[in-house]
């Protein structure tokens, strides 16, 4: 099953259920008034983007 979500850009971004809620599982603080915990999720994104980074410069390299 696939979640839809239509952004501003009215593209659509697809994820599996599966994927969104291990993603809510690992971010979720239910203390947070937001919902979630802000330093992992930032955490987790900065991590992300590092990876991406790298990913690009091999592929920049070849």
């Amino acid at each position: 099953m696939y979640l839809i979500k239509k952004n501003t850009m009215n593209t659509e971004e697809i994820i599996t259920k599966e994927a969104y809620n291990a993603i809510e599982k690992m971010i979720g603080n239910p203390e947070s008034v937001v919902g979630i915990d802000a330093k992992k999720t930032h955490i987790i994104i900065i991590h992300k983007l590092m990876e991406i980074e790298k990913r690009l410069k091999a592929l920049e390299e070849q």
